[in-house]
């Protein structure tokens, strides 16, 4: 090869690789268009609805596949499309003909993207990389409406009470933003009258806040089985006041339903309640009666209801005495001995009447009788620590009643001839029974003497004394003989001694 042959040569087989290329680039696009493999193909179109604010997106699906293709997994963004998963997109009809469906999805004008994604399943099909975003702009937002300050904020409200309960619903009007929220609260209170009166005491609450995104609230406060007040009004917890006073602060206008102030700002009922069917304290009273017949009256006002101080009063007869007892406290009067019945009234309880009654633990009275041949003698006594006492004794057949009066610690007697055989003692004035005995009856029978017939005998040996004690005429006549017999012997005496004299037998 010369030298010349080979620069030729070389040249030419650069010249035909280029043709070859040229002619290759140009049969490309050819193929392409042509002989592309099948695919499943999803593209997205946006619209806006200037009244509604809203894009309304119009997805299209193709299928270039020549059987058909069913949709899978499908998601749509940022608003699901429902009923969509499992739907089939027809194959193609023709070469440039593919098989189509549309669907359309609704987003709100102010959001800046919509997308879809979904897997393609069918015969020799299993495409899973459907994917579309559709870019949205501002020019479908709605008007920002400008918020209003909470003086020009406006509501409405409902208001009610009903089984001792308070409930209210607050809402913000449809057509108005708020720059701040608005902290509503509902308060009940114990009241001391079924009307306006004060002082007032905090019993339940509840506090919401309407925002933008929190249009309602919905708040309830239970009421007190008694007095009650209960208010709704515009502010949060740090608002409420917790002991209502005569010249403290008020909700004034700030509640609901108010004519002026900010309370006026919410259409609906005034939104307030004041009413009740007995006072908030429970008042009591128990009696402790005591042996020596006075009594403790414990007035309580300890109950859960007592809010405020009861005023009792107590009277037995001349006796009266006041007492004011505060909430939470006890307080104790002893009416004296003998003043009566007693009589304790107090603002919201039923009168309690209270008469001194013998009580169980304290020593009772005793009763003995002591019966002898000519007479009854019955004994009663009264114990020490006791009431003075007034006894009643009925004994012996006609029923001839005597009364005795006996002081603690002493006895009474009373003594009646032995013609019955019960005594009944009666107290009057206290709670005791009456104590029944029963007179035993004495051995009275004399004792038994032998009879006297004649004189005495006298005894062998001499003159002697024994025997029986006479008694009648013939003792009278010994006696008298006896006697003169004593006046014979002294006068002989006498004058033997004077003229020695001697007897002789």
């Amino acid at each position: 090869m010369t030298p010349l042959q080979s620069p030729l040569r070389r040249a030419a087989a650069i010249l035909i690789a280029v043709l070859f290329g040229v002619i290759g680039l140009a049969a490309a696009p050819a193929q392409a268009a042509g002989d592309r493999p099948p695919d499943v193909v999803v593209t997205g179109a946006a619209s806006c609805d200037p009244e509604a604010h809203q894009w309304i997106v119009s997805w299209t699906v193709t299928n270039s596949y020549l059987a058909d293709a069913t949709v899978h997994d499908l998601k749509a963004a940022p608003v699901p499309v429902p009923g969509l998963d499992g739907f089939a997109i027809p194959h193609r009809t023709g070469p440039k003909t593919p098989g189509t469906k549309t669907f359309t999805q609704i987003v709100p004008g102010d959001q800046r993207q919509a997308s879809v994604s979904f897997t393609a399943i069918g015969t020799d099909i299993n495409d899973r990389d459907n994917v579309d975003i559709v870019p949205l702009d501002d020019s479908c937002r709605p008007t920002e409406k400008p918020c209003v300050r909470p003086e020009q904020a406006t509501f409405h409200h409902t208001f009610g009470v009903r089984e001792n309960q308070a409930t209210a619903t607050v809402t913000l009007d449809d057509d108005v933003k708020l720059c701040d929220d608005e902290p509503v609260t509902l308060v009940s209170y114990f009241a001391p009258r079924p009307k306006f009166a004060v002082p007032q005491y905090l019993f339940d609450h509840q506090t919401g806040i309407i925002t933008n995104a929190q249009r309602t609230l919905t708040l309830t406060a239970t009421l007190p089985a008694c007095n009650t007040q209960a208010d709704l009004f515009f502010g949060g917890e740090d608002a409420i006041i917790k002991e209502l006073t005569e010249n403290g602060p008020r909700y004034g206008d700030r509640k609901l339903g108010s004519t002026t102030g900010k309370g006026a700002r919410s259409a609906g009922p005034p939104a307030w309640f004041n009413g009740g069917t007995k006072g908030c304290n429970q008042p009591d009273v128990t009696t402790v009666a005591q042996c020596d017949g006075t009594v403790d009256v414990n007035l309580s006002n300890t109950g859960d209801l007592s809010r405020y101080a009861v005023d009792f009063t107590v009277k037995a007869g001349d006796f009266t005495k006041t007492v004011t007892v505060a909430p939470g406290k006890a307080e104790t009067v002893r009416v004296p001995y003998g003043a009566g019945q007693i009589v304790v009234t107090a603002d919201g309880m039923p009168t309690r009447t209270v008469d001194w009654a013998w009580p169980a633990d304290c020593a009772k009275p005793t009763v003995t009788v002591h019966s002898e041949c000519d007479q009854v003698t019955i004994t009663v006594t009264n114990p020490a620590g006791a009431v003075p006492l007034t006894a009643t004794i009925v004994y012996g057949l006609e029923n001839d009643k005597k009364v005795l009066t006996i002081a603690p610690g002493t006895a009474g007697t009373v003594t009646d001839q032995p013609d019955g055989t019960s005594v009944v003692v009666g107290f009057p004035g206290t709670s005791l029974d009456p104590i029944y005995a029963t007179v035993q009856e004495p051995d009275c029978t004399p004792p038994t003497t032998a009879p006297t017939t004649g004189p005495p005998a006298v005894p062998p040996g001499g003159g002697g004394s024994g025997g029986l004690p006479v008694t009648g005429a013939a003792a009278g006549s010994i006696a008298a003989g006896a006697a003169l017999l004593l006046t014979i012997g002294g006068v002989l005496f006498v004058l033997a001694r004077r003229r020695r004299l001697k007897f002789t037998a």
